[in-house]
């Protein structure tokens, strides 16, 4: 799965590389619910996807990130269902699904576009401008 170039597709089909309003055009809902510890979730039910996002414990910096996440969960592991995986299986594939869902954000928040138009400003303070944690910067296809 090439990752970056679903990513360059959706940003070109859409016009924007915002997780929120890419959701919205692929009639993906977004719920802010109580999540009990977990900043988000992505949850298929009845054919209608659902991001869930804890409002309360995502902070404004990380909503885009966590948002992102699980959008990438969405749209390249539908089928997956990671928190059944991880409590009842402890599969090694979440781990790889998680990869995925971390990588997509990653290239969604800093497409290559992005980097160029801001090419006099480091990866880094590029990544924390968009909410993206540190520890997944080297998720970045470059």
């Amino acid at each position: 799965m090439n990752i970056k170039n679903i990513v360059t597709k959706l940003i070109k089909k859409y016009g924007t590389n915002d997780p929120f309003q890419i959701a919205k055009q692929e009639n993906i809902h977004i719920i802010y619910i109580d999540l009990g510890g977990k900043l988000g979730n992505y949850v298929k039910y009845k054919r209608e996807k659902f991001i869930l996002i804890d409002k309360r414990k995502t902070t404004d910096n990380l909503l885009k990130f966590v948002c992102a996440h699980e959008l990438g969960h969405a749209l390249c592991t539908p089928k997956e269902n990671t928190q059944w995986l991880k409590t009842y299986t402890m599969s090694i594939n979440s781990d790889k699904i998680e990869k995925i869902a971390n990588t997509f954000a990653v290239e969604l928040l800093l497409p290559d576009i992005y980097l160029q138009e801001n090419s006099n400003y480091s990866i880094y303070n590029l990544a924390t401008a968009q909410g993206i944690p540190k520890k997944f910067i080297h998720l970045k296809n470059l």
